[in-house]
């Protein structure tokens, strides 16, 4: 029998949403208008990013056309689970150059009944699955793919490519080291 003095008294439920993309494809943006609204409905909110990503900001999440939210930034994702505090909303921006056992971070705040916002590259400049994002779209209960505009064809472009020769995975990086590309326009660029 349904009792009504129950309704408010439901168990508070989290949710994992991804948002992963190539290099300009609005990723950032996403994440950004998701906490501003999470603001705007008075949801207490909290915003993580990896502390080697200074290229806007040390503690801001700045999006490539400017818009920014005060983050703090975190050297691991046991940190996240640390500094989480009592919040209902946590966004966690640039998750691809987290550790691995970010994915284990985000499943226990979503676990705690908390929504859990993130977004990152789904793919490296080599086009390989990049650091925990897989894992992360794996357990997510709401995944959305972005994607930018390639800038040699105009078609919808999934891949970031790198213009310098430096091979080392991480190399943080703006339109002078990156330029998304469609699939036809990355395997010429890259001889494949």
């Amino acid at each position: 029998m349904f009792i009504e003095s129950n309704i408010n008294n439901q168990k508070k439920v989290g949710t994992i949403e991804v948002v992963a993309g190539s290099m300009f494809s609005g990723k950032t943006e996403e994440l950004i208008r998701r906490l501003k609204r999470a603001k705007i409905a008075k949801q207490k909110v909290e915003i993580f990013k990896p502390a080697i990503d200074i290229r806007y900001s040390g503690t801001e999440i700045v999006s490539h056309d400017e818009n920014s939210i005060h983050s703090t930034p975190v050297d691991n994702s046991a940190n996240i689970l640390l500094l989480a505090g009592d919040v209902d909303v946590i966004g966690i921006d640039e998750a691809q150059f987290f550790d691995k056992g970010l994915i284990d971070v985000v499943a226990k705040l979503a676990n705690m009944g908390i929504r859990v916002v993130v977004a990152g590259l789904d793919m490296d400049f080599k086009g390989v699955p990049f650091g925990p994002i897989p894992g992360l779209m794996a357990v997510a209960d709401h995944i959305t793919k972005v994607h930018a505009i390639c800038l040699r064809c105009g078609n919808i472009a999934q891949f970031s490519h790198r213009l310098s020769e430096k091979e080392q995975v991480v190399l943080l990086g703006e339109k002078d080291i990156y330029e998304p590309l469609c699939r036809s326009c990355y395997r010429e660029a890259n001889q494949l």
